[in-house]
């Protein structure tokens, strides 16, 4: 009999906005998971048509106590469909439902159903409460912590948004079981690149423990999913809008939302840009002088064990920049990246046009 995972918590301490994150196992059917939300007599629960037959009835199941009228909408399923075309969808089911200011939104599901339901609870009647329920590793340990909120536009990645945070957010390490391992790869992304920006220590336990995390075994799960919470929470803590160091869990995501867009969204997973993104920026602070070579190859070592890209699509310098030029982290046009300065800790910096295109042209296929 496998030896059960003790539910933890990682408080996000943003004032009145302040959260929990909820850790475990069977979190969706425990009917305690969900005591102390808003009141109301609706909830809308968002998911997308592959999460759906999975969680959908177990989370109504837990929530039709709670609530008068537990309703279910699903949504297309796909980085491609993260446009206001789908956002629209919820907002026709909260209008067509009657649905009032006091209703509960849950996303459940991974980024996208996250990034969308937030997004449409901070618009809906100018703001409603909403709740994250995350189902993939990329979610869990990332994007449904610290409430960005978006949907994408064919010129950027999450380029129309708004910051507001949930009510909650439960990371069932269930659902990872149920995970295929391309997505399992892309969660391990986002953990890695917490190692480099903030805990070297934890980079160490990453690599002792990868093939676990790959195996899915519930232990190191529990564990890399707390920590990487935990190192989010402090930096949403700090800069809730990303003014300053927040902008640090970027890592990677230059590179890899310029990969996005450029192929079209969809074609490479989130994670999986992350990933050859890390690398690539991995380079450029090497060429910049501030991380040994050493520390480039050592990170790219982990990727590729990871089951994650390496080598970037071969789009053209031109326009790598022309996308990268439109990121958040832009300023007048100019570029900036998150670079590594010493091993566990980074900034936020620019980088002369000649010197990204030769890391680009080094490392795409």
């Amino acid at each position: 009999m496998k030896a059960s995972i003790a539910t933890t918590s990682v408080p996000i301490s943003l004032g009145d906005r302040s959260y929990s994150i909820l850790i475990g196992e069977n979190l969706i059917s425990t009917p305690s998971t969900w005591l102390g939300l808003s009141k109301a007599a609706c909830a809308l629960i968002v998911t997308n048509e592959t999460i759906a037959p999975l969680y959908a009835s177990k989370l109504k199941s837990a929530l039709e106590p709670l609530y008068e009228r537990v309703m279910v909408l699903s949504l297309p399923d796909g980085e491609g469909y993260k446009t206001f075309e789908t956002l629209n969808l919820i907002f026709d089911q909260l209008l067509g439902s009657g649905a009032d200011r006091k209703t509960v939104l849950f996303a459940l599901g991974g980024g996208v159903i996250g990034d969308m339901t937030g997004f449409a609870a901070a618009c809906y009647m100018r703001g409603v409460p909403f709740v994250q329920v995350a189902t993939t590793l990329l979610a869990q340990v990332d994007s449904s912590v610290g409430g960005k909120t978006a949907i994408n536009h064919p010129m950027g990645k999450n380029m129309i948004g708004a910051f507001y945070q949930p009510e909650l957010v439960v990371c069932d390490l269930d659902t990872i079981q149920t995970l295929p391992q391309r997505e399992l790869s892309a969660g391990l992304a986002e953990i890695i690149k917490y190692g480099p920006i903030a805990d070297m220590d934890f980079l160490d336990w990453i690599e002792e423990h990868l093939d676990a995390l790959i195996a899915k075994e519930p232990q190191a799960l529990a564990y890399a999913v707390q920590r990487s919470c935990e190192i989010k929470a402090a930096v949403v803590g700090a800069d809730e809008r990303e003014g300053g160091v927040r902008a640090t869990l970027n890592f990677g995501h230059t590179f890899g939302h310029a990969i996005e867009a450029g192929l079209g969204f969809g074609v490479w997973l989130h994670g999986e840009a992350v990933g050859c993104g890390m690398v690539m920026a991995a380079h450029l602070s090497h060429q910049l002088g501030l991380v040994e070579l050493s520390f480039v190859q050592r990170l790219t070592r982990l990727v590729v064990r990871a089951g994650l890209p390496v080598q970037g699509p071969k789009l053209g310098a031109p326009e790598y920049l022309e996308h990268m030029r439109v990121d958040k982290k832009a300023q007048n046009g100019q570029i900036r990246f998150v670079l590594i300065d010493k091993p566990g800790h980074a900034v936020v910096m620019g980088a002369q046009d000649s010197l990204v295109t030769s890391v680009i042209e080094q490392c795409c296929l």
